[in-house]
């Protein structure tokens, strides 16, 4: 007897809102009528007991018409990029239809029983995610499957069928069968579990069965353990920040897990079901919870998040998670963001992420103490009688610890009562309560021209920065709620700015915060033994004003097509003055951040022990004053770039800049000169090497060229002396050594001089991954070439001893020309396709003026492992000499100084050589940045 066809039965009761349903049709994306009529016709071809055979029928004839709906759906998502609650939801009807389609197959064609007992009238309910009906493109599906009592052979091949098909169709699939005493069982001890069974709905079968488990767990379960679920839920956040980063402002935020994502918005909603039994977030409102306007912002943000997580699965295929700098321009683009003002569109979409993201953990912290005020013990009689007696300046009184405000009226009509109670915090140690926050975003336009001109308002943000110790604190709250970009109207065009690269970890307000938090861990002495310069620096005493407003205002030009510093001085200029500075003052700020990057760019982009390096650094720096506030801002501001990114190596680079600088302030430029360097030198090693005889001392130190003395330090004069005392005119020396005060390995070679040396040094390193950060190449009177490089591995530490070996057998090999640098390293000099997306154009410059004796050649461009390699050997194509390299690396960016010299040991003076060497660069970049794309 011929099977009856499988008929499309009604929706689950899950529908998507009307206004979904415009958007993205449904009568558009799936027609279960005609695919059931399909799988129908394909099951007449199947053995009734041949139950493999009717599995793979069904997913045959399910599969293109799931892949084809699923495409057209995400068509429609990108006809309306930013509609993803409306998406998630027709996402999950979707979904659904496939779900039911397949349960009533498997239990009517592929397990026919007419004759069930009550114990196999099974229930399946969506769980998680899948039960709140938001379903991302690449979400698992979660079941649950219910049983009034045991499992019994039957359901046991209604559920293993069930998911065969689910995971051919290439589906993640979440399961469990339970029945309803172990759902509550497992509920009370697992609070992920209960969290799973807060939100489950039906999808088919036996609907009186869900209503049991229904009723019972907001009867029995839920409604026992609030206080329970409350303290777990918020440690389970708590745990989650921590584990990915507890920070809004990491630039590659995890969407769906990081502070200010989506978990955190589910857990207010999760924590207000479970007490309330609310279905909607919009219920937080009659509830007392949220404002209209906090629940307006509660829900942009929610859908924003949604959007950026949808259109994440969409382009990578995958339950992706972390926005990723790879990911975040395509999402970019499919949000219709564009470039303009001198940003990239994907800088744009980041800071409207940041801006969600910020909104959310105020939303968090508002829902949250309004829970406490709702929940927790009344405080003890002592503590209330001691609050009561505690008389709090402006208006202020202290409620659940934290700080909120008496008579809002009262506390408005002095607007500059929104400044005071940032330091009253910092005064008293509490934090502010969220009934104060909202009255304060509430009202940030009391914070007028008049009041930020007022000097008692001056003297109020300026205590903040300086009196209390822990300035980071005050501003970092003030910035989440407006109060910063209120009072600095130039600040609130940086509030959280991204900047598209690796390098930066933060924001560009978050970075602000950070560096004035270093500088003042510095000034508490937490310091000390990381940065004794800057730390004695401020210890002996600086104007304290002028370091904290220029740290604030270092950035503040960011963002425009304009050079950051220029504009970031003229708008110190205006700021400075309004901070109650001095002219002098406003002077030397507007100058700081003028050239704050001048001390960093000189000490890693250029040889500092050039003297004219450092007498050029000098004329500019012009007092000792402006050097030690230049250096306390510097060591700042690269230490607030990010984790590990402050290191041994540039901390060596600038002490030496600092001391050599402070030397020639005080003793006069004209100490600056090559013959006292090689002098000293000179002394120096002779000293050293005393016992070693006076004519093979005399011989070391007469061997050398003046660069020699002046470039190198007096420990690797003596390792070059070693190495050249018994070297044969074939052979190769090598001398390797870990320096973990500069976090760098020093390479040390001497060999008979040949052109092109320094290439096939980089190339032997480049093939052992190792990065160069200083290079310095002599050759001596006879004929012999002394190399120095100082390596880094890819972690930027010094190489481990044990791996030293392999090292020296690379570069031995190569200069036997056993191993061709360039042919070994076209396979290898490949660009990460995270680091894709990053734009860094090609600069070029030849400076004639920086060096008394070389041509400064600075190439400003994408790094990748085979770079140097090129360019050096670009350069020793073109007969150009190279005598040092200094090697900058900021993210996907590099900037690699050489200082050269022709064949016949002049400068390249004449444009044309210029030129003519600039195109021969660009192109070697050019040909390498293909290689490394494909």
């Amino acid at each position: 007897m011929p099977h009856s066809p499988i008929l499309a039965e009604p929706a689950p009761a899950f529908q998507p809102s009307a206004e979904a349903r415009r958007l993205f049709p449904t009568d558009q994306i799936i027609d279960v009528a005609a695919l059931s009529a399909r799988i129908d016709a394909a099951l007449a071809d199947c053995a009734p007991s041949d139950q493999r055979a009717q599995r793979a029928a069904i997913v045959a004839q399910i599969r293109p018409a799931l892949r084809d709906s699923a495409a057209h759906l995400q068509r429609m998502f990108e006809q309306h990029p930013r509609d993803a609650r409306d998406f998630v939801s027709v996402n999950s009807w979707l979904t659904d239809q496939i779900m039911t389609l397949i349960l009533r197959l498997v239990q009517e064609r592929i397990h026919p029983n007419s004759a069930r007992t009550e114990g196999e009238r099974i229930a399946v309910l969506a769980v998680g995610g899948y039960g709140r009906a938001e379903m991302a493109p690449q979400s698992d599906i979660d079941l649950l499957f219910l049983v009034p009592w045991k499992v019994t052979g039957w359901v046991e091949q209604v559920i293993e069928s069930t998911l065969y098909i689910l995971w051919d169709l290439r589906l993640k699939v979440g399961h469990a069968s339970r029945t309803v005493d172990e759902c509550l069982r497992l509920g009370k001890d697992d609070v992920t579990i209960r969290t799973a069974l807060l939100e489950h709905r039906f999808l088919h079968g036996n609907a009186t069965l869900a209503q049991t488990l229904h009723t019972r767990l907001w009867t029995e379960l839920f409604a026992r353990t609030h206080a329970d679920f409350i303290e777990a839920k918020l440690a389970e956040r708590a745990e989650r920040h921590a584990k990915i980063g507890n920070m809004r402002y990491m630039l590659e935020p995890n969407v769906k897990e990081g502070k200010g994502g989506l978990r955190d918005l589910q857990t207010l909603y999760w924590i207000a079901k479970y007490i309330h039994e609310v279905d909607q977030a919009q219920e937080l409102v009659a509830l007392g919870f949220f404002r209209p306007e906090e629940y307006d912002a509660f829900r942009a943000a929610e859908t924003f998040l949604w959007a950026v997580r949808c259109h994440m699965h969409h382009l990578s295929g995958r339950p992706v998670e972390q926005l990723t700098f790879d990911v975040q321009v395509g999402v970019a683009e499919l949000m219709g963001y564009q470039d303009h003002g001198g940003r990239r569109g994907v800088e744009h979409f980041m800071q409207d992420y940041f801006r969600h993201a910020t909104r959310v953990g105020e939303l968090t912290r508002i829902f949250l103490t309004e829970l406490e005020a709702r929940h927790v013990k009344r405080e003890p009689l002592l503590r209330n009688f001691l609050n009561r007696r505690k008389k709090m300046r402006f208006g202020l009184r202290v409620v659940q610890n934290r700080l909120d405000v008496e008579d809002a009226a009262g506390f408005l009509a002095d607007p500059l009562n929104l400044l005071r109670i940032f330091e009253e915090a910092l005064v008293t140690g509490h934090l502010l309560h969220p009934n104060a926050m909202r009255l304060l975003a509430a009202n940030l336009d009391l914070i007028d021209a008049e009041t930020r001109e007022s000097p008692e308002a001056q003297k109020i943000f300026m205590r903040l920065m300086l009196k209390h110790g822990n300035p980071e604190r005050a501003l970092r709250r003030m910035n989440e709620l407006g109060v910063l970009g209120a009072f600095l109207p130039e600040f609130e065009a940086i509030v959280a700015m991204m900047q598209f690269n690796v390098y930066h970890h933060y924001t560009v307000d978050e970075h602000t915060i950070q560096v004035i938090s270093t500088l003042a861990q510095i000034e508490r002495g937490e310091l000390v033994e990381e940065l004794p310069v800057a730390s004695r620096i401020l210890h002996e005493g600086v104007n304290r004003k002028v370091v904290y407003v220029a740290l604030l205002l270092h950035d503040i030009g960011k963002g425009r097509p304009e050079d950051h510093s220029v504009l970031g001085a003229q708008i110190a200029r205006k700021v400075a003055p309004r901070l109650g500075l001095k002219k002098a003052e406003c002077d030397t700020v507007e100058w700081l951040v003028r050239y704050h990057l001048l001390m960093a760019d000189t000490a890693q982009k250029r040889d500092i022990s050039d003297p004219r390096t450092v007498r050029d650094f000098a004329k500019l720096v012009k007092t000792r004053e402006r050097l030690d506030l230049l250096t306390v801002l510097t060591v700042c501001d690269i230490r607030g770039v990010g984790p590990g990114t402050w290191n041994n190596w540039k901390a060596m680079l600038l002490r030496q800049l600092y001391r050599e600088t402070a030397n020639a302030l005080e003793n006069g430029l004209e100490e600056l000169n090559r013959e006292n360097r090689s002098d000293e030198a000179k002394r120096a090693l002779r000293t050293a090497l005393e016992d070693w005889p006076r004519t093979e001392l005399r011989h070391e130190v007469g061997r050398h060229y003046d660069p020699y003395w002046q470039g190198l330090p007096t420990a690797t004069h003596m390792v070059f002396a070693r190495l050249l005392r018994d070297i044969k005119p074939d052979a190769i020396s090598i001398d390797l050594h870990p320096e973990p005060e500069r976090d760098a390995t020093r390479a040390c070679f001497v060999l008979s001089d040949h052109p092109g040396i320094f290439s096939r040094f980089a190339g032997a390193l480049a093939l052992v991954g190792a990065n160069i950060v200083d290079a310095r190449t002599y050759t001596t009177k006879d004929g012999y070439a002394t190399a120095a490089f100082w390596i880094q591995d890819a972690e930027g530490h010094p190489y481990e001893v044990d791996r030293l070996p392999r090292l020296r057998k690379m570069i031995e090999r190569t200069f036997a020309g056993e191993v061709v640098a360039a042919r070994e390293l076209a396979g290898r000099d490949k660009v990460k396709k995270r680091d894709r997306a990053f734009q860094v154009p090609t600069h070029i410059s030849f400076d004639n003026e920086g060096s008394e004796i070389y041509t400064i050649i600075e190439v400003d461009t994408r790094d990748r492992p085979g770079l140097l390699h090129d360019l050096t050997r670009t350069l020793a194509d073109a007969n150009v000499t190279i005598a040092s390299a200094v090697i900058a690396t900021f993210g996907v960016q590099v900037v690699d100084t050489f200082y050269v010299k022709d064949m016949f040991g002049l400068k390249l003076h004449t444009k044309s050589r210029q030129d003519a060497l600039e195109r021969k660069l660009r192109a070697a970049i050019a040909a390498g940045a293909e290689r490394a794309a494909d």
